[in-house]
C-alpha cells in the first residue's frame, strides 16, 4: 500500500478493508459486510428521467454500465484529514450510553448480543450474525463508497 501526498490507498487483503494512514495501515472493517449494505458485488449506473431532464448538461453516456464494487473499493484515495476521521470512529458496532465514574453521561461500548429475542408464534427472523454489524469506522467508509459509486471518482 502506497500513499501519494496527501492521498491514502484502499487495499483489500483477507476480505478485510484496510486505508493507508500517515501511521501506516488502518483496518475499517468486513469486505462483505460492506459490499452487503450497497446492495450487491456490482452497482449499475442508471439515470432518472426526472434527473434527465433536470439536468441536461450532464453526460449520461455511461447509463447501464456495471461498475464492480471491490474494483471501486481499491480504487479509492483519500485525503489525511478522512483518513484521521475514520481511524477515529469506533471499530465496534456496539455501544451504548452510561454513567461515567464522575457522574457524568457518555458513550461506552458493551458486548453485542448475538441471537435476537424470539418472538412466539412467529418464524425466527434471519439476520446478519454480529459480527456483520455496521461499526461507525465502516459507516463511515461505505457512506464514501456510496458518494464514488453514484459520482465516479475523478
Amino acid at each position: 500500500m502506497t500513499a501519494t501526498p496527501d492521498r491514502y490507498e484502499t487495499e483489500v487483503r483477507a476480505d478485510t478493508i484496510y486505508v493507508g494512514t500517515p501511521d501506516g495501515i488502518l483496518p475499517v472493517g468486513s469486505l462483505d459486510v460492506a459490499v452487503t449494505v450497497v446492495g450487491g458485488p456490482s452497482w449499475r449506473i442508471a439515470y432518472s428521467e426526472a434527473f434527465v431532464d433536470s439536468h441536461s448538461d450532464i453526460d449520461t453516456s455511461d447509463a447501464g454500465l456495471t461498475v464492480d464494487v471491490v474494483d471501486m473499493i481499491n480504487a479509492m484515495t483519500h485525503s489525511e484529514r478522512f483518513v484521521r476521521t475514520l481511524a477515529a470512529q469506533p471499530v465496534s458496532a456496539a455501544v451504548s450510553e452510561s454513567l461515567h465514574p464522575d457522574n457524568k453521561a457518555g458513550l461506552s461500548l458493551t458486548p453485542t448480543e448475538t441471537e435476537p429475542e424470539a418472538k412466539p408464534n412467529q418464524p425466527p427472523q434471519a439476520g446478519p450474525p454480529a459480527d456483520d454489524i455496521v461499526s461507525p469506522r465502516l459507516g463511515l467508509f461505505i457512506g464514501k463508497l456510496l458518494e464514488n459509486l453514484e459520482t465516479g471518482i475523478d
